[in-house]
């Protein structure tokens, strides 16, 4: 699905395209992983699946000073266990589980709206 913010900002990260195993993000196709803001992106962040999602992954998320955290889970909405979460909920940090498509579009919604958003972006590869 092709996706198209209001306004494309030439300094912001913005997703562009996704789909199951990629984003496209400012028109540069990622397939693993990451961590989204609209002016960093960490490439290096993330489990490879789901159910690889652990402690230190939501943990590294309180570093970061923003409004919201969403969190796309991959293909289709799952939630951590409580324990997995507790590091966001200890920093006071307002946090939505979703999946991976709705996280993309939640995300550009909030940068056009001016906010400070960081997404941690599961991303699956689809069988086959």
């Amino acid at each position: 699905m092709k996706l198209h913010p209001d306004k494309p900002g030439t300094q912001q990260h913005i997703v562009t395209a996704y789909e199951a195993g990629r984003i496209v993000i400012n028109g540069r196709q990622l397939t693993r992983s990451l961590l989204l803001m609209p002016d960093h992106l960490d490439e290096e962040w993330g489990p490879v699946a789901y159910d690889r999602l652990a402690l230190e992954h939501l943990s590294a998320l309180t570093a970061y000073s923003c409004d919201v955290v969403l969190i796309g889970t991959g293909i289709r909405q799952r939630f951590p266990a409580p324990a997995l979460l507790r590091p966001l909920i200890e920093a006071g940090r307002g946090f939505e589980i979703m999946d991976t498509a709705a996280a993309c579009r939640t995300y550009n919604i909030i940068v056009a709206e001016g906010r400070l958003v960081l997404a941690a972006l599961i991303i699956e590869q689809a069988a086959g």
